[in-house]
């Protein structure tokens, strides 16, 4: 829900960029988001619109009746799934008169919903009768440049995934302005790599993958187009002629060989330029498209650059910021001890969606006395705050358990109190255990549960069961909270699994479903070696919608 709201608030700034009315609509034609001057168009504030059905609310014939929805051209439009645009419509304002407009629909994918349309619509005091699309390549009317703009602008801001961005604006550029779209990448450490090449054929956009990979080094003098564009210097128009001279670099061989495989005859190439350093550059060429780029389209492509630039810098970022944190993550998380009468093995996944960095974690330690301690546990959060939280609490908890041959339950306690006192940590569970084994090979199990989901025992006929006992509330909550024990036998051949809420929990399937299907792919897989055992039990058992870090530590009794 969070994420959606954001996404809403992303696409209304993008809107208030705009000098049209516009509003955006899900598929069932609702209003999502509007911009400011839609609101000052309509006389309607954003609360009065948003969520309510466009069609009933504002469209109106010229005598201010209601349009039948079968013979609305703007509804029409919304559900047409391309884009469309006409004039000689009327929608009613706030204060009860009606405003002739003009208008135009177009398909805007920013994953609010399954499908949206964005509209936008400006006051016109004449009728005419509905334009058609233009055509591939050719010129765009204003109403089209600002759908293109915004478009560009809420696609590419509603994803945190480079790639993806940059495929999103191949999309949208082709075959809208040109049959070719070329993209440059400059890499963190200075080298430039050519991450697409992109051909508009029937409708359809083919990627040329012989054509893409690494470029040579960007010449500091060179006054080529992409060289320039590539220093971030300006946006220039190019042709075959541009490079037909003696190369004076690298760049400008591949240049060569790119017009001469592509049949471009003109091209513009943009540098992709943040407020902090140049990403790359853009070019657009056009081959079975006759005309040449004009002025207002070079204009309109440095547009189309600034907003690709600015979300693929936050990507970039955000991608950064990820990168450490799974880097710390992977190197605080432990080596397993090799204990004689235990297999173990653990797995750590994060989360699939680059926005989720979490605090999700395991250990497993030999204690003094010949135990093992095990721990499985979730701080709360999903950034860098989380992660170095998990650090911190597991640090805290080795240091309690190898200096005090304590029950569970003490050594658990210590940390709730230090969760406040000491560590940067606001809520966590968690569960921690110790197993032991004596002299005959009976192997017992004592563990104390502070909220986190209850370890699960397989044992190796298949019979399956959930360890509830032992359960208290979270770290941080109530500290100093007296917390309980709870003891039970390892059978041979036995397998325990500790993991974390993201192997039972997704946003649409309940924690009983979860912890239900959990048990039950566990015990089909009792007899599995225990390195194939886990790899499959997460295979299988992970929600394929999971939006979370999984966390898993699987021990099995084998006696000496």
């Amino acid at each position: 829900m969070a994420r959606s709201s954001g996404a809403r608030e992303a696409v209304a700034r993008a809107l208030d960029a705009l000098d049209a009315g516009a509003y955006l609509a899900d598929e069932q034609g609702s209003i999502v988001a509007v911009n400011t001057r839609g609101e000052e168009l309509l006389a309607r504030p954003a609360a009065e619109l948003v969520g309510q059905d466009a069609h009933d609310l504002l469209h109106r014939n010229s005598c201010g009746e209601p349009v039948p929805r079968t013979q609305c051209r703007i509804r029409a439009g919304i559900l047409a799934g391309h884009t469309q645009q006409g004039g000689d419509e009327w929608l009613e304002r706030g204060d009860g008169t009606l405003l002739p407009v003009e208008w135009l629909t177009t398909p805007c994918d920013i994953g609010i919903s399954p499908s949206a349309t964005l509209v936008l619509f400006h006051p016109s005091g004449r009728c005419g009768r509905p334009a058609q699309r233009s055509p591939a390549g050719g010129r765009l009317s204003e109403l089209e440049r600002l759908a293109l703009l915004a478009e560009t602008t809420t696609l590419l801001t509603s994803t945190l995934d480079i790639h993806e961005a940059l495929r999103r604006l191949i999309h949208l550029v082709l075959p809208r302005l040109a049959d070719w779209a070329v993209i440059d990448l400059i890499h963190e450490q200075g080298e430039v790599w050519r991450f697409a090449v992109a051909h508009a054929e029937g409708g359809t956009v083919m990627f040329r993958e012989d054509l893409q990979g690494p470029m040579p080094p960007v010449p500091q003098e060179s006054p080529m187009p992409l060289s320039r564009a590539l220093r971030g210097v300006a946006s220039s128009l190019a042709g075959p002629e541009t490079y037909q001279g003696p190369p004076d670099s690298g760049i400008a061989v591949e240049q060569r060989h790119l017009f001469d495989v592509t049949g471009m005859h003109a091209a513009v190439v943009v540098p992709l330029r943040s407020v902090h350093e140049v990403l790359g550059a853009l070019t657009l060429g056009r081959a079975d498209q006759p005309e040449r780029f004009t002025a207002s389209e070079v204009a309109l492509l440095e547009d189309i650059a600034r907003r690709a630039s600015l979300a693929l810098e936050n990507a970039r970022l955000y991608q950064r910021q990820r990168k450490v944190a799974e880097t710390m993550q992977r190197h605080l998380l432990p080596k397993l001890p090799h204990t004689p009468g235990r297999g173990m093995t653990a797995r750590y996944l994060p989360a699939p969606d680059a926005s989720e960095v979490g605090g999700d974690w395991y250990d497993a330690f030999t204690l003094s006395d010949g135990a093992t301690a095990l721990a499985i546990g979730d701080v709360v959060g999903h950034d860098l705050d989380a992660a170095a939280g998990m650090a911190q609490l597991r640090n805290m908890l080795r240091a309690y358990a190898l200096s005090q041959q304590k029950p569970p339950s003490k050594i658990v306690e210590w940390l709730d109190q230090a969760t406040g006192d000491i560590a940067e940590v606001s809520i966590a569970t968690l569960v921690f255990a110790r197993m032991t084994e004596d002299g005959a090979g009976r192997c017992e199990l004592s563990w104390t549960n502070a909220g986190h989901p209850p370890p699960l025992l397989v044992t190796r006929e298949g019979v399956a069961r959930y360890l509830t006992d032992g359960h208290g509330i979270l770290l941080g909550v109530m500290p100093g909270q007296v917390r309980p024990d709870a003891t039970v036998e390892i059978p041979p051949g036995a397998t325990l699994l500790l993991y974390t809420d993201g192997l039972v929990e997704s946003p649409r399937h309940g924690l009983d479903e979860g912890m239900n299907r959990l048990r039950r792919h566990a015990a089909s897989l009792a007899q599995r070696p225990l390195e194939s055992f886990t790899d499959q039990l997460l295979a299988r058992a992970r929600p394929r919608d999971n939006d979370d870090d999984v966390a898993l530590l699987v021990v099995r009794h084998t006696p000496r």
